[in-house]
């Protein structure tokens, strides 16, 4: 079974069975339970050792994934903080004098979301932390909030080239300039671009469809979950601290970004005599995020004691409180990377490399288009975005390096867009998983609501990308995409118009 197509069955099977049953954990352990049988031949013994020793185990003490956990944490935490000591109560009182309408508060979480661009994971739980009160209070469900979310998390960060996706997508680039080649892509990263207009459009012109327009019905009664009546329940406000201002929330936040920034620089040898860019293009996200947040997390602990919002003992009641709201996603989280080094184990990655090394040299000018569908099915089928670069960048440096520069250039951010697509519609991907406890929505319902959105951005982007394998121009591509995303919202509204007739 190793290198052929049984082993993108498990991470197939959890996908489907969480879409059909609505229930995570689950189906992801029979993903990872199948792909253990496949690896160990059907053996008991087997099976049981390659769960644990090659896959929670091997996962839980990876460096990569324990600075990344530890990032949540802190993330989680320094939420907590900011709630406890009234800053996001006060924002949210700033927000009703200021923000009026729901177009208003849909606009301002997209603005949040493409301002933090470092990195998906500070995108999604910053941005939910900060704007949830902002759109419950304008009776927006909480599954468009987390689709606004994940819409500004890998989206932005792929065209960013200040951000620890930049910095991943460069090191995947060998006997390049990966950070240049990084941005001569973004006019060509279609699905990231169309994206953040496919949610401006939406919040602009009041349009839903798909599952996303019955939750969003069902937010104006009052039912920001979507929830059954025996399930739902109405959320308590919290006490707020009377203390509370809105810097208690933005200056933690500008202070978190600074030292994430300088984290990172900091791992890629900036205070050693590296330029700025090649520092944080060679920078290591895990231990510059875990550095950065934790340094941010002192400063911030000391700056409400000087404030006098908060003892110290309510800051530190704060750390046990911030790991127990991140345990729900650090449980998806280590299971979904369980299920990919399943995957991993299989193969998967050389059996995806093989076929399109085999059968996509004939069509060059349909190439573009045609990796963008590979990394789309690719990501989604594994949830990770990086995993998909690592294995489709290189290939396509090797046919492209050269011959065609041009294509080089489109073919490589169609490699990136298809990734962040594939990323986008995964209920195993981490940044789903993110940007669902970021606001604080059940996860199938996020996944399910937003995969016909994705969809729509997905194939208005294959389409350009066939236009741009011809053109070769993304003047010409761009606009026309950008073009056929407002006339498919365009018609959405009218055909919601007459239905409401």
């Amino acid at each position: 079974m190793y290198a052929t197509f049984w082993a993108l069955m498990p991470p197939l099977v959890a996908i489907v069975l969480a879409l059909i049953t609505k229930e995570v954990y689950s189906s992801l352990l029979v993903g990872i339970l199948i792909g253990a049988l496949f690896y160990s031949g059907f053996s008991p013994e087997g099976t049981l050792i390659h769960m644990m020793e090659e896959g929670i185990v091997k996962v839980l003490s990876d460096p990569y994934n324990v600075g990344i956990l530890i990032f949540l944490v802190i993330l989680g935490t320094m939420v907590c903080l900011m709630n406890k000591a009234g800053g996001s109560a006060a924002f949210g009182r700033w927000a009703e004098k200021h923000i009026h309408s729901r177009v208003g508060a849909q606009l301002a979480t997209v603005l949040l979301g493409v301002l933090i661009f470092i990195d998906d994971y500070f995108n999604c739980l910053t941005v939910g932390s900060v704007m949830r009160p902002v759109t419950d209070g304008h009776k927006i469900s909480r599954s468009k909030l987390a689709y606004l979310i994940d819409a500004t998390a890998a989206p932005v960060c792929i065209i960013a080239p200040i951000s620890s996706w930049a910095a991943a997508v460069s090191g995947f680039v060998e006997g390049e300039d990966g950070l240049t080649l990084f941005i001569r892509a973004i006019p060509y990263n279609f699905y990231a671009l169309l994206t953040i207009v496919m949610m401006i459009g939406l919040s602009v012109l009041q349009v839903d469809f798909g599952p996303m327009a019955k939750h969003e019905r069902n937010a104006r009664h009052g039912d920001l979950f979507s929830a059954s009546k025996a399930d739902f329940v109405k959320p308590e406000p919290e006490k707020s601290n009377p203390r509370g201002r809105v810097c208690d929330l933005v200056v933690p936040i500008v202070i978190l970004i600074f030292c994430c920034v300088i984290g990172m620089i900091y791992t890629g040898g900036f205070f050693d005599g590296t330029d700025f860019v090649t520092a944080f293009s060679q920078s290591s996200a895990d231990v510059g995020l875990a550095l950065g947040s934790a340094v941010a997390l002192a400063i911030t602990i000391v700056f409400f004691l000087i404030r006098r919002v908060l003892s110290f003992e309510k800051c530190m009641s704060c750390l046990p409180e911030g790991f127990k709201a991140m345990v729900p996603a650090i449980l998806i989280l280590t299971l979904a990377w369980t299920l990919k080094a399943m995957t991993d184990s299989l193969g998967a990655d050389v059996f995806v490399a093989a076929v399109v090394d085999q059968y996509a040299k004939g069509f060059v000018s349909f190439l573009p288009a045609i990796i963008f569908l590979v990394g789309c099915v690719l990501a989604f089928a594994t949830g990770t975005s990086w995993g998909t670069f690592g294995i489709l960048i290189p290939i396509v440096v090797n046919v492209f390096e050269h011959t065609n520069p041009e294509l080089l250039v489109i073919s490589i951010s169609a490699c990136m867009a298809g990734a962040v697509c594939g990323d986008h519609c995964s209920p195993i991907s981490d940044t789903t998983i993110m940007a669902s406890a970021g606001a604080q929505c059940d996860h199938v319902n996020h996944v399910s609501t937003q995969l016909p959105y994705a969809m729509t951005v997905a194939v208005i982007s294959f389409v350009t990308y066939i236009i741009a394998g011809f053109t070769k121009s993304a003047w010409i591509s761009l606009p026309i995409g950008i073009g056929l995303t407002l006339l498919v919202l365009a018609a959405v509204k009218i055909m919601s118009a007459k239905e409401a007739e």
